[in-house]
């Protein structure tokens, strides 16, 4: 068995196409059938079944050789990493993921510094919603993520960066500014603006309203509070959102940022990895370089 030969079978069975594996391996498609063939023949099973003229089906057998070759890949990856550390070398991939509004906002300044200190390491940066962030992390997809602390589970790794605090979005002058202390049940006379049903954050919402028994109408559904703020600035409805302190863009808006300290408890923006995961000097300097200083001991 080859290395190129694991190489060319988890891009094939990752991407679903000896096209796509062709470019991602910069192999010739004929090259990349061979080499299977060669594999299938040494373990003298079938890893592959064509459907139809271009899908691809994995069979049993290459469902188990797949993880060999995903997990085989990553702790190559993982050795190459600790070389370069053993030899001085400030080298190698750092992968993260962290949700369209932090990535916008809070993470630039950051970024641009690590860069020009580490113009040797190969970036991968996704835009992800937190509960795919997560996935990511679990399966070894990236390095580090940038979630909310209360959607993290107990066996991950988490360090506390930035507080953020639930508000209501209204456009200014609207009837619930005068209101001294805003409850479910006013903001529940007026159009909503929601993330999708099938966020953490949506349901426990419609679980305050439904415990209250409180009517709501969900004029729209969107994920970013971007999106959320220019249309609440348009008069079409009123939204949730958590924000850090003194965004810039927000400021912006012609919108007033109501307190919701009363109904939702502060949250914080966290650092998170898998516990088992061990991070090379130049990934531990990215952390610091987002913190502005040394992390706090307070993983959890």
């Amino acid at each position: 068995m080859e290395w190129q030969q694991i190489i060319g079978f988890y891009y094939v069975a990752k991407l679903g196409s000896f096209t796509k594996a062709a470019g991602a391996t910069f192999r010739t498609q004929s090259a990349l059938s061979q080499q299977i063939k060669n594999l299938e023949k040494e373990l003298e099973c079938r890893l592959l079944e064509r459907i139809g003229k271009r899908k691809l089906r994995l069979t049993s057998a290459g469902q188990r050789f797949f993880k060999f070759s995903e997990t085989s890949l990553k702790r190559y990856q993982s050795l190459t990493e600790e070389l370069n550390e053993l030899k001085g070398l400030q080298k190698g991939l750092l992968r993260m993921a962290a949700p369209f509004t932090t990535l916008y906002h809070l993470v630039p300044f950051a970024l641009k510094n690590y860069i020009t200190q580490f113009s040797n390491v190969e970036l991968t940066i996704l835009d992800r919603s937190q509960h795919n962030i997560l996935d990511l992390i679990k399966n070894g997809d990236i390095d580090l993520g940038l979630v909310l602390e209360s959607n993290v589970p107990k066996d991950f790794t988490s360090l506390r960066w930035k507080k953020v605090r639930t508000v209501l979005m209204t456009p200014l002058g609207h009837a619930l500014v005068k209101a001294k202390r805003v409850t479910l049940e006013q903001i529940g006379k007026y159009p909503l603006i929601l993330p999708p049903v099938n966020l953490k954050y949506r349901s426990n919402l419609e679980e305050k309203f439904q415990k209250l028994g409180i009517d709501y109408h969900v004029i729209m559904e969107s994920s970013n509070v971007e999106l959320s703020s220019l249309y609440v600035e348009m008069g079409l409805g009123i939204s949730f959102a958590t924000i850090v302190a003194d965004l810039p863009e927000l400021k912006k808006r012609k919108l007033a940022f109501l307190s919701m300290d009363h109904l939702f408890k502060p949250d914080y923006i966290a650092v998170v990895m898998r516990k088992d995961k061990t991070l090379t000097s130049y990934k531990k300097a990215f952390i610091k370089i987002l913190f502005g200083d040394p992390p706090a001991n307070n993983a959890k």
